[in-house]
């Protein structure tokens, strides 16, 4: 990874983020966005996932290192995904991070308000289960372990990791997430507890991943998920434990990402840019910039690029809402 990288605690310090920087050349190797060359000017609304906020925010520091987006801001909320996409389809926003696809009824409701979308994927996660550094002893859990842990029934009864598998040893049990709003929850309880939305609800739930940070910092029984890049920003205060789905123990990485290996928790990251803000200068440019710089955009964030195939999906995307 390159040594300049956005820091996600100073990415989620204020609830929204408002890029702005000077004008002047582009250094950052990054292609100019497809305007012409254009200098644009205006406000993007972003909000949404709390997982790809930070990504966001990396595109819009690399696209205001460029001419044509010097004069833009671009404004970043992490309210969530599903708090993102009550507020895209109520018009509020010009796009919508999102750690999940769209649902059903979300998607309905955008229908109602007449909000057209494209989803594009922006980025590759391995969402990482963390623990506290002087943990030794869950090096490597099994999924069935994490069901264990996460699932509705384990309320109130499995309190100590000596429950979670023979020979772990008597440590109480604190469990940090991701708050209902959240795409995350919703991928993590799917994939874990086989029912989205099904969890036991006696953890410490945010849609602020630092507090997930500082809560499995300071505690030595505890445990938490997030996106990947929260890990890789905070290697030296936390342990990313391996996944074991049944083929051994598979640690969370770009590759293991990429590939497939690193199941059940490698995902795709989105965004959903709208159809009518698409139409002004400065969201096409940006969105433009985003899609067709991933492998930089995501190397500045610490996220996983997209494969080849996802890229041109991407593409695909992008080009069905300005053609």
């Amino acid at each position: 990874m390159a040594s300049t990288r956005i820091k996600v605690a100073a990415a989620l310090a204020i609830p929204t983020l408002l890029l702005t920087a000077c004008g002047g050349q582009n250094e950052s190797g990054t292609d100019s966005a497809a305007s012409g060359g254009a200098a644009a000017s205006g406000e993007v609304r972003v909000d949404g996932s709390s997982t790809v906020g930070p990504l966001t925010a990396a595109a819009g520091e690399l696209f205001k290192a460029t001419p044509e987006g010097a004069g833009v801001n671009i404004s970043v909320g992490q309210s969530g995904t599903g708090g993102g996409f009550k507020k895209f389809c109520a018009g509020e926003t010009d796009i919508s991070d999102a750690s999940r696809p769209i649902k059903d009824e979300e998607a309905a409701a955008c229908a109602d308000a007449g909000v057209e979308y494209a989803e594009i994927a922006v980025a590759n996660d391995a969402l990482t289960v963390v623990v506290n550094k002087e943990n030794d002893w869950a090096k490597c859990l099994t999924v069935a372990e994490l069901n264990k842990m996460w699932a509705p029934e384990a309320e109130g009864t499995i309190t100590n990791w000596n429950q979670v598998r023979d020979g772990f040893p008597d440590v109480p049990l604190e469990l940090f997430g991701a708050g209902t709003d959240s795409g995350t929850f919703d991928y993590f309880t799917d994939v874990i507890n086989g029912e989205e939305g099904a969890s036991r609800t006696d953890y410490n739930p945010t849609e602020d991943d630092n507090v997930t940070v500082t809560g499995v910092e300071g505690t030595k029984g505890a445990l938490g998920y997030f996106g990947f890049s929260y890990s890789e920003e905070n290697m030296d205060k936390l342990t990313a434990v391996e996944i074991d789905n049944g083929a051994g123990c598979v640690a969370p990485s770009s590759q293991t990402a990429q590939d497939g290996t690193y199941a059940p928790l490698s995902r795709p990251l989105f965004i959903y840019p709208s159809k009518s803000a698409m139409q002004r200068p400065e969201v096409a440019a940006f969105v433009d910039f985003y899609v067709n710089n991933d492998a930089a955009v995501t190397e500045k964030a610490l996220f996983v690029p997209l494969s080849a195939e996802q890229q041109q999906a991407a593409k695909d995307a992008l080009a069905s809402l300005v053609g």
